[in-house]
Order: structure tokens, then sequence, then C-alpha cells
């Protein structure tokens, strides 16, 4: 794999995995600061580059009285701020056609696609006219396959700074599995892919309409991403799970971040 021309990611020259991660959506300054400094120094000390994730709005959420964001200009400006002091490079959600140049406008490096909006043709030129990195999740409907013309829709906008996501599919109403042969097959595209390990463990479509998940399973899913190959691991994080407000039930806890960085580190070093 290429590494990564994004600005703020340090290639170690090391082959190793990249890392996203962060919390689900930004719920204020000081604890998304706390979170981004933490990451940094993990992936610091291990030589994983980096990128930072938060939304800074959630616009697909189960239910109507669901936490969606502090603002959008607010949040976004938090991310920029992140971005220029803790010099990391910042990904977020983009859901619809102006959001793409309204979050291109503050700096994000890389605008993420969600899978339930992987087909979205307008929102995906979109994305690939602002000249970021656009990080496609593949959709829990689609095969890994289906994702080469998602990916297409970027490339023919003049953009092949693409990513793809794999984050489980559809099994049953309310679980998802991870088929493993994704990867390698969507790497036949030429794209690095990536493993959400915490969206491919969530539990969707659940009675109460807040989405449950498996966080304890996050090491076992990380290790066999990276067993298959994948280029990089997406792992949502927060100091207090229980307290997030958003996809608490499937993140990992910050302060179980670090040794599982170093697993992982020895898993890939392994490898090679």
């Amino acid at each position: 794999m290429k590494p990564l021309a994004i600005e703020n990611v340090k290639d170690y020259k090391n082959g190793m995995f990249f890392l996203i991660a962060g919390p689900c959506v930004v719920e204020g300054e000081e604890i998304t600061f706390k979170i981004a400094k933490e990451l940094k120094a993990i992936t610091e000390k291990y030589q994983v580059p980096f990128i930072f994730k938060a939304s800074y709005k959630k616009a697909n959420r189960s239910s109507i009285s669901s936490f969606t964001g502090i603002g959008d200009k607010e949040a976004l400006s938090i991310l920029q701020k992140i971005r220029k002091e803790l010099k990391i490079a910042i990904v977020t959600d983009i859901h619809s056609v102006p959001e793409a140049e309204l979050a291109a406008s503050y700096d994000v490096d890389m605008l993420q696609i969600p899978a339930f909006l992987c087909r979205q043709t307008e929102l995906l030129e979109a994305a690939a006219e602002t000249g970021k990195y656009v990080n496609i999740k593949k959709g829990q409907f689609l095969s890994p396959e289906s994702m080469q013309f998602a990916a297409k829709k970027v490339t023919d906008s003049r953009n092949d700074k693409v990513i793809l996501t794999e984050r489980g599919t559809t099994f049953g109403y309310d679980d998802l599995v991870v088929d493993f042969k994704g990867i390698p097959k969507m790497q036949k595209f030429g794209f690095p892919v990536v493993l959400d390990v915490t969206h491919s463990l969530q539990k969707p479509n659940q009675m109460s309409g807040v989405t449950g998940g498996e966080p304890w399973l996050i090491p076992h899913l990380a290790k066999a991403g990276l067993a298959v190959g994948a280029d990089g691991l997406f792992i949502e994080t927060h100091p207090e799970p229980s307290l997030a407000k958003s996809d608490g039930a499937n993140m990992l806890k910050l302060s179980l971040m670090e040794p599982l960085v170093k697993e992982l580190v020895n898993l890939r070093n392994a490898l090679k």
C-alpha cells in the first residue's frame, strides 16, 4: 500500500497499519481534545500512522430523541482547532452535498461517507470535488465487489484519493457479520482497505431505539482484520463509553487503547 498522502500523517516506513480512531461525535472541546491528545501520544509511541475521527454531527441515529451534535460550526471549529494545535489529520462524516463543502472549508483532511449513503452518487461526487480523501464505508447491504462502483464515482470526479472500509454485513435483523474475504477482494481495486472494528460489532435495530454492541470483541476482530491484511483499522473510543452521547454500546474504553495498540503492533510485526 502506498503511504497516505495526508498532511500530519507520518509515514514511519515500518510497514505498519494506519489507525483511524476517536469518539463517535464531538461532544465538546475539552473531552474531544483529551481523546485526541491521548491517541496521538499512543500512536507516536508505537509509530502507527494516525487519523483522528470525530463526527461533527450525527444524522443517522436510531431514535429522533438521540443526540445529534453540539452544532455544526461549533463542532467543526473544534476539529479545526485540534488539527492546528495538535498537528494531526482529521476525518469526519458528511451526509449531504452541502456538507461536503462545509466540512472541507474547516480544513478536515478526509471526508467519510456513512455506510447507508455509500451509493448516493451526488454525495460521492461532492466529496470528490473537494479534493480531500474520501473514505467510503461499505453498505451493510452490499457485496465487497459492489464497492468498485462507489469508488469509481469518486475517481470519475478526478479524485483518486479513495479509502474503502469494511463494517460488517446485515445478518438477520439485529446483528452484523464480517466476511473477511471482503478485505482482499476490495484491495484488488487498488485502494487502501480499512476494517471498522467498532461498527462491525454493532447490534442495530434494538427495541429500545438505541443501537447495542459487543465491545469486548474489539481486540479479537482487530487482530483478525490485521491477519487477513487490512491496511488500516477504525476504532471508536471514549474515556467512559457508558456516558458517551453516541454509540457508547460498542466503543472501546480509552484506557484500553494503548495495550490494544501495542498488541496489534506486535501482531503486525510478526506477520511481516
